[in-house]
């Protein structure tokens, strides 16, 4: 077997930080998007402990930010978002070679098609351990044929792998119930989320007032004015038109509000009825940034971060925004019921309910001290439970415990 070479694992004292050397892990993303703003952090980790790191994704304008993680190899390979069985065979038959050439002790998928490709390409070339981390289920607001794939893919996902992971316990309760996996072959990693957050990085002390100000300035934006910040796909499933017509019923109570969107539009999401920059681009106060690979600089001057998704698998922008003192008015979904304590971090109303949307948003732009109480419980409870080293030693461990499995079988 490939785990009888010559690497030893010292599982002992959990005080001493758990070595991977010479193990070889592949992470696989369908986008490079994903890799780059989720699991920089957690990859850079998995290096320090000892892991020879591979990289595999689509090619991406972030593909550039990966290769400057200093010791990990990138490989690109193109990966179908959706099913195109020209293309998934083309990559499955890519990674099929791939996995037999590099020898991998573990590949890690996270994202839908990249996981079910990855799932029977690795099973078939021998990867003795497979996992995949279950962020959110596209199927839910899929249709027809398209759900009924998607939904068929996941069940795949959960039988062809080592074992899998939900970023958050709901989610975990949700795909047990649906039967899409077995509670046997499901686990969450610490109190959840996918890689934690950077509690260094998203630190509202970072940037001063002067520096506030002027990005304020640039935005033409008055340093009385609230701020809502929505960071993510800008797409229907994200609720940015809930989030858009709210807005503008904010705007008609005559509040100097601004919004400000953080994200690319994503026209190829899988869900219909797509939304184009078009349809927003002249809203007054509204401000259109696109990508931003330093979102932490819109959440300082925020006052709530805005995230009224249809789905969510934990939420890991909630946590960024807490960590930086914010507080959210989401969506009362799986996922974010875990990222969002609802009257304590922040408010969660039902998803595609304008009215709903409208009035949570409303009760903290009009509270200032219930908005900021809420910006500091949700700060202290992202430093306590989700803090990136606390979430990448849990997974830094579960690879351990995985290798250590099969070593004695």
């Amino acid at each position: 077997m490939k785990l009888m070479r010559e690497t030893v694992l010292d599982l002992g004292s959990t005080s001493v930080p758990a070595q991977l050397d010479g193990i070889r892990i592949a992470r696989i993303s369908t986008v490079p998007f994903f890799v780059a703003t989720q699991l920089r952090k957690q990859i850079e980790s998995l290096l320090k402990r000892g892991a020879i790191v591979t990289v595999v994704t689509s090619s991406g304008i972030e593909i550039g930010q990966l290769r400057s993680i200093q010791g990990v190899e990138i490989i690109v390979l193109d990966i179908p978002r959706g099913v195109s069985l020209g293309r998934n065979f083309l990559a499955l038959l890519r990674m099929w070679r791939l996995f037999k050439k590099k020898n991998f002790d573990i590949t890690h998928t996270t994202t839908p098609m990249a996981g079910l490709l990855t799932s029977i390409a690795a099973f078939v070339a021998g990867v003795p351990i497979r996992v995949h981390t279950f962020t959110g289920q596209p199927w839910v607001n899929l249709q027809g044929v398209k759900g009924w794939v998607a939904k068929t893919g996941d069940k795949m996902i959960g039988r062809l792998n080592t074992l899998c992971y939900t970023d958050s316990n709901s989610q975990m309760c949700f795909l047990v119930k649906k039967q899409i996996i077995s509670k046997n072959n499901l686990k969450v990693i610490e109190s959840g989320s996918l890689a934690g957050v950077d509690i260094v990085r998203f630190n509202a002390s970072n940037f001063s007032e002067d520096q506030q100000n002027s990005l304020r300035n640039t935005l033409s934006i008055s340093s009385d004015a609230k701020v809502l910040l929505f960071v993510g796909r800008i797409t229907p499933d994200k609720g940015v038109r809930e989030l858009i017509l709210a807005f503008s019923r904010i705007k008609n109570d005559r509040s100097n509000a601004h919004l400000i969107l953080i994200g690319p539009f994503d026209a190829d999401s899988g869900v219909s009825n797509s939304i184009s920059k078009n349809e927003i681009i002249a809203m007054p106060e509204l401000h259109l940034i696109g990508y931003s690979d330093s979102p932490e600089k819109y959440m300082s001057i925020s006052d709530i971060l805005c995230l009224p998704s249809y789905r969510e698998g934990f939420g890991t922008v909630v946590m960024e925004a807490a960590a930086m003192g914010v507080p959210t008015v989401g969506s009362d979904i799986y996922g974010l019921t875990d990222a969002v304590v609802h009257g304590e971090t922040g408010v969660l109303v039902p998803p595609e309910d304008v009215d709903a949307l409208y009035e949570g948003i409303s009760l903290l732009l009009s509270d200032q001290l219930l908005c900021k109480k809420m910006g500091q419980s949700a700060k202290e409870r992202a430093e306590k439970l989700f803090s990136a080293d606390r979430v990448n030693d849990g997974v830094v461990k579960e690879y351990h415990r995985l290798l250590q499995d099969k070593k004695f079988k």
